[in-house]
């Protein structure tokens, strides 16, 4: 086991005299990227062929979703490997960059492996919590927009249905004034004929 050890790590002694780069690889549709996060040769084409897969970066949630070997990226990072600034965020952000500096200070002597791993798992507890507490408050901050965006529908239908009883109540007085109009043409109308008939009948009786 120890040979094999001693072996890998020769081997990636090799692969680090490359000058090998932890970087994202690309992936995904136009507008909506996914990436890896790979160990790879520096010389290499960015979404080329790579020494080792870390992990995946999805941009596309709220938080976005983070998957990483931490384990894995602090070997390179000891060996060598220099993250870019995309990189080297995210790994900072999921305590890869911690670990690794935690793992320098034990080979120092100025911690035991037992107090790295006391900092690192209070750290990630540390991160949970205020993790939970930013997915907390994006709930929320939906959760009133969703209302505040129910309250302006329900304001804009009723001014819809305001208005539909306004044009209602206008078409509704309308009919009234020409029903009362009409009624009063009619009854001037007959009251005329009525003076004509009078008039008429006295005619007559004076003749």
């Amino acid at each position: 086991m120890l040979g094999f050890l001693i072996t890998e790590v020769e081997n990636l002694k090799k692969l680090i005299k490359m000058s090998v780069k932890i970087r994202l690889q690309r992936h995904g549709k136009k507008g909506k990227p996914f990436y890896s996060i790979v160990a790879a040769d520096a010389r290499a084409k960015r979404d080329g062929k790579f020494l080792e897969k870390l992990g995946t970066y999805n941009p596309n949630t709220n938080p976005a979703i983070i998957e990483l070997d931490v384990d894995g990226a602090v070997k390179w990072l000891q060996n060598g490997a220099q993250p870019t600034d995309t990189a080297r965020a995210i790994l900072s952000y999921k305590g890869a960059m911690l670990k690794n500096h935690l793992a320098g200070g034990v080979r120092k002597g100025a911690l035991t492996e037992e107090q790295a791993e006391a900092k690192f798992n209070a750290w990630l507890e540390e991160k949970a919590g205020k993790v939970a507490a930013k997915e907390d408050g994006l709930a929320k901050a939906n959760a009133e927009a969703k209302a505040k965006a129910l309250e302006a529908e329900k304001a804009v239908n009723e001014a819809r249905a305001n208005a539909a009883k306004e044009a209602e109540a206008a078409l509704e007085a309308e009919k009234a004034v020409a029903e009362a109009e009409a009624a009063a043409e009619a009854n001037t109308e007959e009251a005329t004929e009525e003076a004509a008939e009078d008039t008429a009948t006295e005619e007559k009786t004076e003749e």
